[in-house]
């Protein structure tokens, strides 16, 4: 699914540093933003760090990761991926401090947030022509990128949280509901003309929710729907499967994942 070729060179010399769109893609995508829900958790719940705190320090790491990316010359898979957890981990500290700290509420929550994506996405389209992933041919168009992917990230969790919670689905009926979604979405993608460009930000901001439900239901415990795994297990095995999924699948490509340039 999305598999145009993506990070070579662009006609204007640029290196677009995004990975290529393929089942792959989709799958590290899940693992990370799913690690972004119990990696998050863990710090500001089981941690007792709180979530103003963790989003300090989510996003403190969001900036270094980011700025090592837009520095890097080369797709640098470990590098790509770190920022999007990174972004993962931030989105649920913030959207939880806004939801419950703020006591905005998951449904303002996410309004807000749907209100903000849509802005980016606009003034991506404006300022650089269109929103395709597969043409990040500038420094700007790569910058709104990745601000983009972290609001995306943080809207997720919001309405995976209202889903959740506020819906009365619970984690699992949330997280059937979202796969529903996104297999409606692989569908039209294989048998109809709808845009490429919309589906892939349908499925990118609804992967999101599906980490985040998907991320309750291995660490909340059985009478609320959950398996119980414990959110530093689970973080763990997402991010063993990460890796192994990112060694695979550039194995099979015949490209090295150096974890750094």
């Amino acid at each position: 699914m999305f598999t145009e070729n993506i990070g070579n060179a662009c006609p204007n010399g640029y290196i677009s540093k995004l990975p290529q769109i393929t089942a792959a893609f989709w799958i590290m995508k899940i693992a990370a933003t799913t690690l972004g829900e119990t990696g998050g958790d863990w710090l500001s719940m089981t941690m007792g760090i709180g979530y103003l705190a963790s989003t300090l320090v989510f996003f403190a790491l969001f900036m270094v990761a980011l700025c090592a990316q837009l520095m890097s010359k080369r797709h640098t898979p470990y590098l790509f991926w770190t920022v999007i957890i990174a972004t993962s981990t931030f989105g649920t500290t913030m959207s939880d401090y806004m939801d419950r700290t703020l006591h905005l509420g998951y449904t303002l929550g996410a309004a807000i947030l749907v209100g903000i994506l849509l802005s980016l996405l606009g003034m991506w389209r404006y300022t650089v022509g269109n929103v395709n992933v597969n043409y990040i041919c500038s420094r700007k168009a790569e910058v709104f990128y990745w601000v983009t992917i972290l609001f995306s990230n943080t809207l997720g969790t919001a309405l995976g949280d209202f889903l959740s919670d506020d819906s009365g689905l619970g984690f699992f009926g949330s997280w059937l509901l979202i796969t529903a979604a996104l297999t409606v979405i692989f569908i039209v993608y294989y048998f109809t003309p709808v845009s490429r460009v919309l589906l892939f930000w349908m499925a990118f901001v609804l992967t999101r929710p599906f980490g985040a439900t998907f991320g309750d239901v291995l660490t909340k415990t059985p009478d609320k729907g959950g398996f119980d795994f414990g959110r530093g297990s689970a973080s763990l095995i997402l991010l063993v499967i990460l890796v192994v999924t990112i060694m695979v699948s550039y194995r099979e490509r015949g490209v090295q994942p150096s974890p750094a340039e």
